[in-house]
C-alpha cells in the first residue's frame, strides 16, 4: 500500500513505465507508427513520452494507468471542471492519454486538486502529472486512424456546446457535450424536506461514490434542489443508481436524482449555497458569512468537513437530534462546541433601530419554539436566540441565514453559549432580554402537529389560516399592503378559513409575517401566518 501512495505524487514523479519509447510507437503492431507530436513548435520531434524528472507546470497533462475500456469523454471530463480542454491524445495500447488545457493556470489547478484527491476512473487508480510538452499538435498523417478521429470528434463536440450554451443565472454553469447519461453532474431534488438538508450533508452522502468537485444548491418552484459534479461520470452513474429514491432521514428528505445536461459547474462563491472544492480561494460573496481560512483550506481535501460517525447507514438517520447533528456539523461554527446539541443561535447584522425580541421571536418561531431572546446590550445589531432543541436551531439557521430583515441581510450561526441567561432580578436591561418559555404562540409544542410537515424556506407566498367568515379578500389585501409591501396575488381556499397571499418579494413577505402573525382579526380569531411552498 505504501508503494501505491508514494507513486501518487501527482505532477512531480514520473514512473519509468509511463514512457513511450520510439520503438513502441514505431513497432509493426502499432497503428500509430506515423504519429508526430509537435512540442513547443518543433514539428519534426518524434514524441517519446515524458521522461524528464522535472515537474515544471505545463498546460499539457500526462495521464497514466487508464482502464482498458475508458472513453475519450471520460478523460476529457477529468479536465472540464478546471477549464476548457483544447486537445486530447489517446494512447489506448499503453493505457495513457495526454490532455491539453487552454491555460497553464487551469492545468496547475487540476494537478493541485488531484494531488489531494486521488483520481480514479471506473474505480481504478490513475496518475496525472505535468507533461514536458507545452503544446499538443498532431499532423495530418494521423487522420487515417479511427481512434484519432473519435477523440477529436468528442473534443470538438465539447468545444461547440461550451461555446453555444449560455450560462444559467446566478452561479453560472457552462455546458459541455456529454450526453445526459454520461454527465458527471447530477441534478438532485429533495422531496418531503421536513429536516434541513445542507450542502455539507449532500457532500457527505455523495462522497461515498467518488470525489465531489462542486455543489450548487438553490430553491426552484419552492423545492430545494442541487447540482453536484463528480470528477468522473461513472461515479455519477453509481451514485444515481444507489441513491435515487432513498431517504436521507427516516421517512423524509427523499432524493430524486437525474443526470444533468450540464457537465461543468462554474461556481463563483464558496459559501452555504455553493462550493467549489477545487478552488478554496473563492470569495464567500455578498450576503454570505465569510469562511474561516482553516475551513477553506480543508475544502481541497477529499474528506468531507461533515463527519458524523455512523450517521448515515446507508442514508437513514433515526431521529431529529441526529438529523440536526448531521446537518449542523459541517458549519464548524465554534471550535469545541458540539453543533448538533447546541440550541443557541447568534444572529448578527440586525437593524438595531427596528429589531425587537418580539420580532425575532416571531420570525425564528416559524422554524422552532423560541425560548429566550437577548439583544446584546453593547452590540445591539446582534442577538442570542435560544431554541427548544438542536434540530430547531439548525432549521432556523439553515432557512434564515442570508435573508433580509428590516432591510439588512442577517447572519445566523451557532453560538458558543449553551443557554441565554436572563438578567438578574431587579436589573433593568431596557427590555433587551425576553423569556418566551411559556408563550402560547409556540407552533411545535403539540406532538404530531401538522406544523412539523409545513416547514418551508422563506418565500414571497404566505399561507394564512384561522380567518373568520366576516373577513373578505379586500380586507386582507389592505392589511398586508399596510406592512409596506405590494400584494401581487391572493387566493382563498374553498372553506375561506385559509388563503394564499403573495407579496412582491421574499423580504416583504418576511416583514408581513413579523407584523401580522397572531394579528387579531376579531371574533376571537388570531391570524396565523407561515411561508408556503405553493405559488398562486
Amino acid at each position: 500500500m505504501d508503494g501505491i501512495v508514494a507513486d501518487v505524487a501527482v505532477g512531480v514523479k514520473r514512473g519509468s513505465d509511463e514512457l513511450l519509447s520510439g520503438s513502441v510507437l514505431n513497432s509493426p503492431n502499432s497503428n500509430m507508427s506515423s504519429m508526430v507530436v509537435t512540442a513547443n513548435g518543433n514539428d519534426n520531434k518524434k514524441f517519446k513520452g515524458d521522461d524528464k524528472m522535472d515537474g515544471a507546470p505545463s498546460r499539457v497533462l500526462h495521464i497514466r494507468k487508464l482502464p482498458g475500456e475508458v472513453t475519450e469523454t471520460e478523460v476529457i471530463a477529468l479536465g472540464l471542471p478546471f477549464g476548457k480542454v483544447t486537445n486530447i491524445l489517446m494512447l489506448k495500447g499503453k493505457n495513457q492519454a495526454f490532455l491539453e488545457l487552454a491555460t497553464e493556470e487551469a492545468a496547475v489547478t487540476m494537478v493541485n486538486y488531484y494531488s489531494a484527491v486521488t483520481p480514479h476512473l471506473r474505480n481504478q487508480l490513475i496518475y496525472i502529472q505535468y507533461s514536458n510538452h507545452k503544446e499538443l499538435k498532431t499532423d495530418n498523417t494521423l487522420n487515417q486512424y479511427e481512434e484519432y478521429h473519435r477523440a477529436q470528434a468528442v473534443l470538438q463536440a465539447v468545444t461547440a456546446v461550451q461555446a453555444t450554451n449560455a450560462p444559467i443565472s446566478g452561479t453560472t454553469v457552462s455546458e459541455s457535450a456529454v450526453t445526459p447519461a454520461q454527465s458527471p453532474v447530477l441534478r438532485i431534488i429533495i422531496d418531503n424536506m421536513y429536516y434541513p438538508v445542507t450542502l455539507d450533508v449532500l457532500h457527505q452522502i455523495f462522497s461515498k461514490f467518488g470525489a465531489v468537485l462542486k455543489i450548487i444548491t438553490f430553491t426552484k418552484n419552492n423545492q430545494f434542489q442541487a447540482l453536484l459534479q463528480y470528477g468522473d461520470p461513472v461515479n455519477a452513474q453509481q451514485a444515481k443508481l444507489a441513491l435515487d429514491g432513498q431517504n436521507i432521514y427516516n421517512a423524509c428528505c427523499t432524493l430524486r436524482i437525474d443526470f444533468s445536461k450540464l457537465v461543468n459547474l462554474n461556481v463563483k462563491y464558496n459559501n452555504d449555497k455553493s462550493r467549489d472544492y477545487t478552488r478554496p480561494d473563492l470569495p464567500s460573496g455578498d450576503g454570505q458569512p465569510a469562511l474561516d481560512p482553516a475551513i477553506a483550506a480543508a475544502f481541497a481535501k477529499e474528506t468531507s468537513l461533515l463527519a458524523v460517525p455512523g450517521a448515515l447507514s446507508p442514508l437513514a438517520i433515526p431521529n431529529a437530534a441526529a438529523a440536526a447533528a448531521a446537518a449542523a456539523a459541517g458549519r464548524v461554527g465554534m471550535p469545541g462546541v458540539a453543533a448538533g446539541g447546541n440550541t443557541v443561535l447568534l444572529v448578527s447584522n440586525l437593524n438595531e433601530e427596528m429589531v425587537t425580541p418580539q420580532s425575532l421571536f416571531t420570525l425564528f418561531g416559524v422554524y422552532g419554539d423560541v425560548q429566550r431572546v437577548k439583544i446584546l446590550y453593547n452590540k445591539k445589531d446582534s442577538a442570542l436566540i435560544q431554541m427548544a432543541d438542536g434540530n430547531q436551531s439548525q432549521l432556523a439557521m439553515s432557512h434564515l441565514n442570508g435573508q433580509k430583515m428590516y432591510g439588512k441581510i442577517i447572519r445566523v450561526t451557532l453560538s458558543k453559549h449553551q443557554t441565554v441567561q436572563l438578567p438578574r432580578e431587579g436589573l433593568d436591561d431596557q427590555g433587551l432580554t425576553k423569556d418566551f418559555g411559556n408563550s402560547p404562540l409556540h407552533r411545535f409544542k403539540k406532538p404530531g402537529s401538522k406544523n412539523f410537515q409545513n416547514i418551508f424556506p422563506p418565500s414571497a407566498t404566505l399561507h394564512l389560516s384561522n380567518i373568520p367568515p366576516s373577513v373578505a379578500e379586500e380586507d386582507l389585501r389592505t392589511l398586508f399592503a399596510n406592512t409596506g409591501g405590494t400584494v401581487k396575488a391572493f387566493k382563498f381556499f374553498q372553506d375561506h378559513k385559509m388563503a394564499l397571499l403573495q407579496m412582491s418579494t421574499v423580504e416583504e413577505a418576511i416583514q408581513a409575517l413579523i407584523d401580522l402573525h397572531n394579528y387579531n382579526l376579531g371574533e376571537n380569531h388570531h391570524l396565523r401566518v407561515s411561508f408556503s411552498k405553493s405559488t398562486i
